[in-house]
């Protein structure tokens, strides 16, 4: 290990005490406010008085200040890991909740002599189980006080009485005094409370700037405790928090109220405030800090990282292994002699990581590439450089060797990103060729299955299977040699595997190509399939846009709206109601992306979505049979009409979601009043839910095989869940969403039997007559007949459609790229104890609710267009993944936060979108078992049968015509 200061004799300070303010803005800490807990409520005042004068005493007396700027992912766990081990742990930690170590680190409190801390068990386990056994104490409280719904000040109360006790203890505890008289101690107090405020009642509650007070406070008595019981003013006191948090009680993100925290540090070894007498001091130029009343006083921004070395120096311990921190050397008091050593230490530890990184590079790779600015020889060598900057201590040059240090230390962080993205390049192009791959193998396996029906048979050579042998055994022997992770075998199987697949299945793609552009004949037809393509790429790239703006989907509805028309006015008017019905549905679907993405909770508007559901299964419950009874399916299937005891268990599902508003309001009333939510509640709650959920299976009894009943069975299903898990207008999305997507299903049925119409009537035979299809829904392929049609390029116009629905179903009620979009307020109606995992599963179960509706739809839709069940789910699988491969190539891993947090996500919610529409399918499968759709060839057939009579009756009519015509021309 690298020492911090081996020329210094004495240490900076003999302990230190680390305040960890859990979701503490930066702005709210220093920022004047209304007094929100005045201690004579009589006496309330608009005055704006500063929450924290302990804290704002010591930026301005005695200590340095600044914002500590986090990274994402802006969550507790990253967050703490940055500061007490100086580094950026890999996101794969939120597999474990953010709790457990997937690899146990390094830390101050491992280096410290001893750490007692105190706080939540969500966050100190990780630092003991990392440490040596026995060197870190964790004091933490139960689970159950992680009560979202009540006053969480006593989550702080109860840390700060924990300090009071061990110091109390002490007193009569002569070992435990000895213990406490040691040096190099630290002390950390995990104040969770403002987090959990936060997420209940908002950044600009009353509660939440409460507890600042209760915070301050509490610091304050601490500070005061721990100064009276040493007496020795060797304590350093370091202040600040793990992320922040925005408007809407979430984090997560990039964003810079969840990226900017305080940082206020105190005591031994610490620099006095830098006092500004003229203007503003530096530091205060991006506006920031401007209402803070501290633009005297200079601010001093750190990345989260460098407090873990700030106060591995404070305290004299070692840096903790992998620590990427540079020290701030305006938090430090000392000589410049001092400054200049800790800098050379600071650097020295970045680059022993470099030193080992390179080697282990240099012994995996075929031909290692060094990084230039540290490949130097003699005195431009690593080696050299260090006793360059030794020898300009020596000579008392400190200033040009701080310099020197803190740009050796950056140019040691450069070498260790080079290092990390030294395969990159080679790893982007394998990966692009794989999507590009499996784009065209899903392409080529849709036209093998659902147009040529499995016809296709695979052509392989000798030459192309040795040639894309050798390419497989190339990479695997780089692979191998260089002691590759087992994904590169992986990133390189997958390329070669597809286009493998393609090149032998070739002759499907011609195939295919002459049947879906059989149609097309002329320079024309070209062109307008051309065309075509290009409004068809030009939307899913719409698509990928969409996730950076969501108004796109607006247009994108406006313009559907008008859709129907583009079939001619006879299409209008023969489907006047359902075209108009579209129309609203789209209308209505165009409003909410433009809504913000955050909401407050509204229990009026949440009770119009409520009742909106209700009234709809009440109404459809009392006109059942006359909905019915107009489809043709239900007047000739008797099994098909409602019995009484589908009438009952379809009342009770409406109940349900009667009964869930109810119990909603109740809830959001105690949630309001501060009262918690009655356990009463969370019973009704929870056995609404899972009633709802369960009351679908026991039509099975008495069942209806009308899809529009299957569809309203659905629609019920999930109506309280929704009621129950929302905050405000998304009841009136999910009623809109569902009316949108029936009628859709609907629309595009007819337009599938008024095209039938139009083909047959344009389609002569050779001897000029028409012929009238057979009642049935088959394709012939070399002579042999299947159950369902071939599918056309029309067909890809319905699966883009579906796939713009499915990606406003993602974007309608929030932006699913950071889920600190979607507020945990409803969950704290069934959990209102803080748990990670179960909070996030309900909230990503309320999240997916539409989608179960969407696939159930185009289930439907399937069997209605008579195409396979899985044929347009397979082609929507196709054309996600050229939106995967779009945000692939935006990931960013420079700029700022929040652009590299949005790439990320972006990436992988397109990478799961494959899998997700697979899952969709399978639902689809179990949505529609056993609905009777009747014989939709026979619409098709009465269509084509009329586009048949109408040329016959126009060709007789024609005739007399011919003939008087022709006489005339005799005589």
């Amino acid at each position: 290990m690298v020492s911090t200061d081996p020329m210094a004799p004495l240490l900076p300070a003999q302990r230190l005490v680390l305040f960890v303010a859990d979701g503490l803005r930066a702005d709210k800490a220093f920022q004047s406010f209304p007094d929100p807990s005045p201690e004579n409520p009589a006496e309330q005042s608009d005055e704006p008085i500063r929450l924290a004068p302990f804290i704002r005493s010591k930026v301005l007396e005695e200590g340095t200040f600044g914002v500590s700027h986090t990274r994402v992912p802006t969550e507790s766990r990253p967050g703490h890991v940055a500061l007490i081990a100086g580094l950026y742990e890999d996101v794969s930690a939120v597999t474990t909740g953010w709790k457990m170590n997937p690899v146990n680190f390094d830390s101050v409190f491992n280096q410290s002599r001893h750490t007692w801390s105190w706080g939540s068990p969500d966050i100190l386990p990780m630092f003991k189980e990392g440490a040596v056994p026995g060197r870190v104490d964790a004091d933490t409280y139960g689970e159950e006080f992680e009560d979202f719904s009540v006053d969480a000040t006593h989550l702080d109360t109860w840390v700060f009485d924990k300090v009071h006790g061990l110091f109390e203890s002490a007193k009569t505890d002569p070992e435990l005094d000895q213990k406490l008289r040691e040096d190099k101690l630290v002390f950390f107090l995990h104040l969770l409370g403002l987090d959990t405020t936060g997420h209940g009642y908002r950044p600009f509650s009353k509660e939440y700037l409460h507890n600042i007070k209760v915070v301050d406070r509490g610091i304050e008595s601490v500070t005061k405790l721990v100064q009276e019981f040493y007496a020795d003013d060797k304590t350093a006191f370091v202040f600040t928090a793990d992320h922040g948090m925005n408007d809407f009680g979430s984090h997560g993100d990039g964003h810079p109220d969840n990226t900017r925290t305080p940082l206020v540090v105190w005591g031994s070894g610490v620099a006095k405030p830098q006092i500004s007498k003229a203007g503003d001091a530096p530091g205060h130029e991006d506006g920031f800090s401007s209402d803070w009343g501290f633009d005297h006083v200079q601010r001093n921004d750190v990345a989260q990282a460098d407090v873990a070395a700030l106060m591995a120096y404070l305290i004299g311990v070692d840096y903790p292994v992998n620590s990427v921190g540079q020290l701030p050397l305006n938090y430090i008091e000392g000589s410049p002699k001092e400054k200049a050593s800790a800098a050379l230490a600071n650097a020295r530890g970045v680059l022993e990581m470099y030193r080992v990184k390179e080697e282990q590079k240099r012994a995996a790779v075929l031909r290692y590439m060094p990084f230039e600015p540290l490949s130097g020889d003699g005195e431009m060598s690593i080696e050299g450089r260090f006793a360059n900057l030794e020898a300009l201590i020596s000579n008392g040059e400190y200033e040009e060797s701080i310099s020197l240090s803190q740009d050796l230390l950056v140019r040691g962080l450069e070498g260790l990103r080079y290092l990390q993205t030294y395969d990159w390049l080679f790893l982007r192009n394998i990966v692009t060729l794989g999507y590009l791959g499996w784009i065209a193998y899903a392409l080529t396996t849709v036209i093998d299955l659902h147009v040529l029906h499995g016809t296709s048979d695979s052509h392989r050579t000798v030459a192309s299977t040795s040639f894309f042998s050798s390419v497989l055994i190339a990479l695997y022997s780089v692979f191998f040699y260089q002691g590759s992770s087992w994904r590169y075998y992986l990133y390189g199987f997958f390329p070669v595997f597809f286009w493998e697949e393609v090149f032998a299945r070739r002759k499907a793609l011609a195939a295919g190509r002459a049947i879906i552009l059989g149609h097309v004949h002329s320079f024309g037809g070209y062109v307008s399939f051309g065309v075509q393509v290009i409004v068809f790429i030009g939307v899913l790239e719409a698509l990928v846009q969409s996730y950076f703006h969501r108004e796109i989907f607006s247009v994108g509805f406006g313009l559907a709206a008008f859709w129907p028309s583009s079939y001619g006015f006879g299409f209008v008017r023969r489907n006047a109601l359902l075209t108009v019905t579209w129309a609203i549905g789209c209308s209505l679907m165009s409003t909410f992306t433009l809504l913000p993405v955050t909401k407050m909770e509204d229990v009026n508007t949440l009770t119009y979505g409520g009742l909106l559901m209700f009234f709809t299964g009440l109404l459809y419950l009392l006109f059942e049979d006359n909905i019915l009874g107009k489809s043709t399916t239900a007047s000739k299937n008797p099994a098909a009409i409602s019995t009484v005891g589908s009438r009952i268990i379809m009342g009770t599902q409406v109940g349900m979601v009667l009964l869930a508003l109810v119990v909603t309001r109740s809830s959001v009333s105690f949630l309001q009043a501060r009262q918690g939510v009655p356990f009463g509640n969370q019973i009704v709650g929870w056995t609404v839910l899972a009633s709802s959920l369960a009351l679908p299976f026991f039509h099975r009894l008495y069942p209806n095989s009308h899809y529009l009943h299957r569809l309203m069975v659905i629609f019920l299903t999930f109506s309280p869940t929704f009621i129950i898990l929302t905050i405000s207008w998304e009841g009136l999305f999910y009623f809109a969403f569902c009316m949108t997507l029936v009628t859709w299903v609907r629309l595009e049925h007819a337009i599938y039997v008024h095209m039938a119409g139009v083909y047959a009537k344009s389609s002569p035979t050779n001897n000029g007559s028409i012929e009238k299809p057979a009642p049935s829904a088959t394709a012939k392929v070399d002579g042999e007949t299947y159950k369902y049609r071939a599918l056309t390029v029309s067909d890809a116009r319905v699966a883009l459609f579906f796939f713009f629905l499915l990606q406003s179903a993602f974007f309608s009620t929030g932006n699913i790229a950071s889920i600190s979009t979607f507020s945990l307020e409803s969950v704290r109606r069934l959990i209102p104890v803080f748990n990670p995992f179960a909070q996030s599963a309900l909230l990503l179960f309320q999240i997916l609710i539409p989608f179960t509706i969407i696939s159930a739809n185009l289930g439907i839709l399937n069997r209605r267009l008579e195409v396979a069940s899985s044929a347009l789910f397979m082609v929507v699988m196709s054309i996600s993944d050229v939106m995967t491969l779009n945000f692939f190539c935006m990931v960013r891993d420079e700029g700022s936060w929040l652009d590299i947090g949005m790439t990320i996500s972006h990436y992988c919610i397109a990478s799961l979108m494959c899998t997700f529409v697979a899952g969709l399918e399978f639902l689809s499968e179990q949505f529609v078992s056993g609905v009777d759709f009747g014989s939709a060839a026979t619409a098709i057939v009465d269509a084509v049968s009329d586009a048949v009579d109408s040329s016959v009756e126009t060709a007789k009519a024609s005739k007399p015509f011919d003939g008087e015509k022709k006489g005339k021309e005799t005589q």
